[in-house]
């Protein structure tokens, strides 16, 4: 089945046609549509023609409007102002719309796929090995989640990557600690829970750094066991793995409790480009990119510079030979570009860290690993602010760790669910709680611009009323109740019948579903979509209010409301699992 044309679509074709057919010079000319609260949609484009062929607007306006082909589209055309065009569309062609949608076999609603789909690969969700991880991680993994979703249901290939922090001078000590004190990691039971994991990391950590701080011969050893690290020694590998693994038991661990799907595969961390880091460094020596300065290898920009007036160099190989974090970052994108064939890299990755990723993407241009055809882009995110403004601490000032964060958001929503619920078992509402929780924390992040600060307010988050996650998902839980309620009645599009004003802006609405969805994922803007969202549960709200369903007028209102129910509850579900977020049949 071919993807659906949205109204706007067909109007906008309509108009166009009329348009060249006014004025043969503007074949190509745009009408400029949009929504309108004046009509169904407004088009300003012909002020602009009017000008260009020096022409009264209003009198060119009427002359399009005579070539304007109305039949089953157009109920009205009429000219507004200085030369606007209102447009209203039929009841019939809202209801045939989102009955062709309805009908998509793939289950899409019509949603088309991307024109030219390429292949994106997706840094995000960046834990550190044998580190907690904290509220500053819930971003990356949020954001870059459902860019993810709405890249792959566009039709792009996507990568994932998570380049998790694993490598470095401070595992010298780890490893040390771990060698002299072999059975710290060892598991007393078979299953080991991802807090376990962590607790022993936490603890190992806590003794290494105590010994490290103390004794000058260990931290001699620790010394000299990074330099085996980086040297490829088996055993000292061996046992820079253990802290790896258990790392991972506690990050999947935190993962499935944010409902999200990391593989095991797609974690390549530092230590995965360590084999490519000396070409990294001989090629950009050979092209001239970078210099040595001071025995260090630097690229250097003209637009950089510190507050002293001296340039600030990338340096990709320190004078003592050490590689920084540049030739990691530079060795990935070389893999990424050649191995994997991306066209698009994307970085879900702290705004501060904005300066950095110029500068190696700058280099990387420079170098010709990215050009025309292979584009590179930071998804800047700004920082998780507590209730007061200031970056969110616990009271003590220290950062907030993760689990606990999430913990307290299901306890929250399991409250909410246990006030509201009416037939829930204690087994549900836990389930219930678990879904609503997560999906409120995952929403505020979403909902706010990835570049802008938000507030981290668990009571808002979970609230039933306003723009939250637990507002969508009780609407689409009362439009499951209703179509459960409806016995021997079945949802059916009945085009003959007039629609409501409530039905009717529900309808133009969910036919927006499709744009919506390919902006957000162009854009890399998630918070389009829950604000479309929103909107549609607000319009689903007032057509409830307004328009009863199963008390309908004659049997045939009652299936086609019961059919605007049903497409409004699909594009809830399907927009909302774009987020990364369930929408329980029940609450």
């Amino acid at each position: 089945m071919a993807p659906v044309t949205s109204l706007s679509d067909s109007v906008q074709q309509r108009l166009a046609s009329a348009l060249s057919a006014t004025l043969p010079e503007a074949a190509d000319a745009d009408p400029l549509l949009r929504r309108s609260d004046r009509a169904d949609f407004q088009a300003n484009g012909i002020l602009a023609l009017a000008k260009k062929a020096k022409a009264n607007p209003r009198e060119l306006a009427a002359r399009v409007v005579e070539r304007v082909e109305t039949g089953d589209l157009f109920k009205e055309v009429e000219v507004s102002g200085p030369g606007f065009l209102n447009i209203t569309v039929t009841d019939e062609a809202i209801t045939r719309n989102l009955a062709a949608r309805a009908a998509d076999p793939e289950g899409r609603l019509g949603v088309p796929y991307a024109d030219a789909p390429g292949t994106t690969v997706i840094d995000y969700a960046q834990p550190n090995v044998a580190k907690e991880m904290h509220v500053g991680h819930l971003r990356s993994a949020v954001i870059g989640d459902s860019v993810v979703k709405l890249l792959e249901f566009t039709g792009e290939t996507v990568v994932r990557r998570h380049h998790i922090g694993d490598w470095g001078t401070q595992f010298g000590m780890l490893i040390q600690y771990l060698d002299e004190h072999p059975h710290e990691l060892d598991h007393k039971a078979s299953e080991v829970t991802g807090e376990e994991a962590m607790s022993n990391l936490d603890r190992l950590y806590k003794a290494a750094r105590q010994l490290f701080d103390s004794d000058e011969e260990f931290k001699t050893r620790s010394r000299l066991r990074v330099v085996d690290l980086q040297a490829g020694d088996p055993h000292t590998l061996a046992v820079w793995q253990k802290f790896v693994d258990e790392s991972k038991i506690y990050f999947f661990s935190v993962f499935e409790k944010l409902d999200m799907d990391i593989r095991d595969a797609d974690i390549i961390g530092e230590s995965g480009y360590n084999d490519m880091l000396a070409e990294t460094c001989r090629l950009l020596e050979e092209s001239g990119v970078a210099v040595r300065s001071e025995g260090a290898l630097c690229v250097f920009f003209d637009d950089i510079k510190g507050p002293d007036g001296n340039p600030v160099p990338l340096i990709v190989q320190k004078s003592d030979g050490g590689y920084g974090y540049a030739a990691t970052d530079l060795s990935a994108i070389r893999d990424r570009v050649f191995n994997l064939k991306a066209h698009s890299l994307l970085y879900v990755v702290d705004a501060r860290q904005a300066l950095h990723f110029r500068m190696v993407f700058d280099t990387a241009r420079r170098a010709g690993w990215l050009n025309e055809d292979v584009k590179a882009a930071q998804l800047a995110f700004g920082t998780v602010l507590g209730k007061d403004g200031k970056p969110f601490k616990t009271r003590e000032g220290e950062t907030v760790r993760l689990v606990d964060l999430l913990d307290e958001a299901i306890e929250r929503a399991s409250a909410v669910v246990r006030e509201k619920a009416q037939d829930l078992s204690e087994e549900e509402i836990a389930e219930r709680g678990a879904q609503v929780g997560i999906g409120a924390v995952k929403y505020a992040d979403l909902s706010t611009s990835a570049s802008r600060d938000y507030k981290f307010d668990l009571d808002q988050m979970v609230s039933l009323n306003g723009d939250t996650s637990v507002y969508l998902q009780y609407a689409f839980a009362r439009i499951r109740s209703i179509l459960r309620k409806a016995g021997e009645a079945r949802p059916a599009a009945h085009p003959e019948l007039e629609l409501t004003a409530p039905e009717r802006a529900l309808g133009l609405h969910l036919d927006q579903f499709a744009e919506t969805v390919a902006e957000a994922a162009s854009e890399y803007a998630p918070h389009k979509l829950t604000a479309y969202l929103y909107q549609l549960a607000s319009l689903y709200t007032s057509f409830y209010d307004k328009c009863p369903v199963l008390k309908a007028e004659t049997p045939e209102q009652v299936e086609n409301r019961l059919f605007l129910c049903e497409v409004t509850a699909r594009t809830l579900h399907e927009g909302m699992a774009l987020l990364g977020i369930r929408t329980p049949e029940r609450l």
